[in-house]
């Protein structure tokens, strides 16, 4: 598939579509609770379309001020190797430049090897000197 028949589309995806991605890529799922919510609250997000499949998308979350997250960015497995993961980032980094005050930290979590496509928008680890930690709640 070429880029060129993507369509950029920037608003949240469709709550079915959004788990689907999740599942095909292999992120851990999230509860339809905790999809509608999260999506409902996102800053800024972006998704590709091909035939009108959701096959990539990316979010930004937080406070809008001070710290900002960089969360889900996902390409279908049969779309990757294309550059299209350059593409969510490219839409995210403008959203960042355009909507982001002086001063803000942006975070993401980075899976490797996807940590490489991310130092080339300048994000630095932060180990040695402060480490990512999580908790996930569970019932």
């Amino acid at each position: 598939m070429e880029r060129e028949q993507v369509r950029v589309v920037r608003e949240i995806p469709d709550a079915g579509d959004y788990a689907a991605l999740r599942r095909q890529v292999g992120l851990s799922p999230r509860s339809e609770q905790g999809i509608r919510v999260g999506l409902g609250n996102s800053l800024f997000a972006v998704c590709l379309y091909a035939e009108n499949e959701l096959i990539g998308m990316g979010r930004v979350v937080g406070d809008g001020g001070c710290f900002l997250q960089i969360v889900d960015i996902a390409v279908r497995p049969d779309y990757q190797g294309q550059g299209l993961g350059r593409l969510v980032m490219d839409e995210i980094m403008a959203y960042l430049a355009r909507e982001a005050p002086p001063e803000a930290y942006v975070s993401l979590i980075a899976d490797q090897p996807a940590d490489r496509l991310y130092l080339k928008y300048g994000f630095q680890y932060t180990a040695p000197a402060s480490l990512g930690m999580y908790l996930r709640i569970t019932q």
